[in-house]
């Protein structure tokens, strides 16, 4: 029988079975459930239920690292009334993330600083919370990392990388006209997700200026073909949403 201390052995059996939380909470939980006079098993499941908590924080953490998001923001910080012709219903619908689960598509349309980025950013953070895998990028910078993948004999292991992602959010889509190979390489990624995961795609462009950014009608086409079978569009257009909060907080 080993002759060290229980105190010290229960920390190293804790520590081996990767329960941190039991580790720093079975001390004071114990004293609190004694005072309120909680048997064995409500301690017990008191215990389990902090451990859980936390881990399933820590999941999200670590979704959220994984995701690349520029900057962490959550649809309760969106002034939907900057943007009135901004469906709110429909938003806050998306944010319960059904349509990933039926891999189905989302296109938020409007001039520079209605806050699309933002929106995306808010339904990407909402996927992370219910435990979806979700890559944040913008246009210019997947057709780079595409190209250097293609470059570098990698490309079929960065599309399957892309093709993993229950949600890829592609941000910025015609701030930068394409070339005829990027723009290629852009549509083949985008048709492999296609009925596979969910796309989100944020543009400044309407449909039908699209061509400027892609350089193909034919392409455009195709690629508009697939991406709005299954399609949720967001209507943004209004005044900028940036420079609304920056009076506000001017002002405040």
């Amino acid at each position: 029988m080993s002759t060290e201390a229980p105190e010290i052995l229960l920390a190293h059996y804790l520590k081996t079975l990767k329960l941190p939380t039991f580790q720093r909470e079975h001390e004071k939980l114990a004293r609190l459930c004694a005072t309120e006079g909680v048997d064995h098993v409500g301690y017990l499941f008191r215990l389990a239920e902090r451990e859980m908590i936390e881990r399933d924080r820590r999941k999200v953490e670590r979704r959220i690292k994984a995701a690349k998001f520029p900057v962490v923001k959550s649809l309760d910080s969106f002034d939907f009334t900057a943007i009135p012709k901004l469906n709110k219903m429909q938003v806050l619908e998306l944010a319960r993330c059904e349509w990933i689960e039926r891999r189905e598509n989302v296109i938020a349309l409007g001039p520079s600083g209605t806050g699309k980025t933002h929106v995306a950013l808010g339904l990407g953070l909402a996927a992370c919370q219910k435990g979806l895998s979700v890559g944040f990028t913008t246009a210019a910078a997947l057709v780079s990392e595409i190209m250097e993948a293609r470059d570098e004999r990698r490309l079929l292991r960065f599309q399957k990388q892309m093709a993993a992602y229950k949600l890829l959010i592609i941000d910025e889509l015609g701030f930068v006209p394409l070339s005829k190979t990027g723009a290629e390489l852009l549509f083949e990624l985008i048709s492999q997700r296609y009925e596979r995961g969910a796309t989100l795609i944020t543009s400044n462009l309407p449909f039908d200026e699209w061509t400027e950014t892609l350089g193909s009608e034919r392409l455009t086409g195709a690629l508009l073909d697939r991406i709005t079978h299954h399609v949720n569009i967001l209507e943004m257009n209004g005044d900028s949403y940036r420079l609304a909060q920056s009076r506000i907080r001017k002002t405040g």
